[in-house]
């Protein structure tokens, strides 16, 4: 058996395979499906300081090769996932990692702050897509100072893995992949849905309610397997590769292009048990290829 084991700045994944926030939910949902165990980690959905509903219905849309979504960071809040949702996912043999969203740099270090006490979360994903309030809905992760302005301070009050999820909805990723470095990730993940639209023309009306949404599926891999191999060149961090990624194939071409681990998302609403089928690939890939330790192809591009 070929050795899968990887590792993110201080995370140790028993292999590269992982789950995609709000994809996933909080884990226990795919309980029935699949052995979460045997997965690397699970990033559970995005969580703000607050409950939120999300934004009206409809907010799905199925597009070829891929969807839109306009969920709009539906969660139970920080203060009910600490006492309610994490002592029932707390003891599952594997990373658990939370996704921290917030609408002001206030915000993102609150959340950051209150799971920084959980002792069986060893990492956050901080989604610096989200709208900034204070600055007319422009993105966190859309300018290079404020996307580092955010991990900074939320350096300051976070002490374990702090991975940083970059949008692809920029000129260059790359600069805010660098800035987020300097200011103190240790690690990053890319990437994020791309802004899409999509029209009714029998109801000659936009198929969300938001009109606009985030793109993902197939149809955008291969603009993300790009956007990680230049970031991977560009930056001495871990990064995590996600976009598209629906069977083994996939997954390696992120590897392949200089990503540590993957996600899966959009695929998992297919197929449930996507993911350990992943993970069985790899495998599978390795021992055809006579690979001992998959992290001897990782960069190889």
């Amino acid at each position: 058996m070929a050795k899968l084991e990887t590792k993110i700045h201080n995370i140790v994944l028993k292999n590269p395979v992982m789950t995609a926030s709000g994809t996933f939910g909080y884990g226990e949902e795919f309980a029935d499906f699949i052995d979460l165990s045997r997965l690397g980690g699970i990033v559970v959905k995005g969580t703000t300081g607050e409950r939120r509903q999300g934004n009206p219905y409809p907010r799905m849309a199925e597009t070829p090769a891929g969807m839109l979504n306009a969920v709009g960071l539906q969660n139970v809040g920080v203060g009910t996932f600490c006492k309610e949702v994490y002592p029932r996912i707390k003891d599952i043999d594997t990373n658990i990692l939370v996704n921290v969203s917030g609408s002001s740099i206030e915000e993102y270090c609150s959340v950051a702050e209150q799971v920084d006490a959980l002792d069986n979360v060893p990492g956050i994903e901080l989604n610096i897509s989200c709208p900034n309030v204070k600055k007319g809905g422009m993105g966190f992760g859309t300018d290079p100072a404020m996307a580092a302005q955010v991990v900074k301070e939320v350096r300051k009050v976070y002490r374990k893995t702090l991975i940083v999820k970059l949008t692809p909805n920029v000129t260059s990723i790359v600069d805010i992949a660098k800035a987020v470095e300097q200011a103190g990730a240790d690690s990053v993940s890319l990437i994020n849905t791309l802004l899409g639209m999509a029209i009714d023309v029998e109801r000659q009306r936009p198929c969300l309610s938001t009109i606009t949404g985030g793109l993902s599926g197939p149809c955008v891999k291969p603009i993300a397997v790009r956007m990680v191999w230049q970031v991977a060149h560009a930056v001495q961090i871990p990064v995590v590769g996600l976009g598209g990624i629906s069977c083994a194939a996939d997954a390696l071409e992120f590897l392949m292009a200089g990503a540590k681990a993957v996600q899966v998302g959009t695929a998992n609403f297919l197929d449930p048990a996507v993911t350990v089928k992943i993970v069985d690939g790899l495998q599978d890939y390795c021992q055809r290829h006579q690979i001992e330790d998959i992290n001897d192809i990782i960069g190889i591009i």
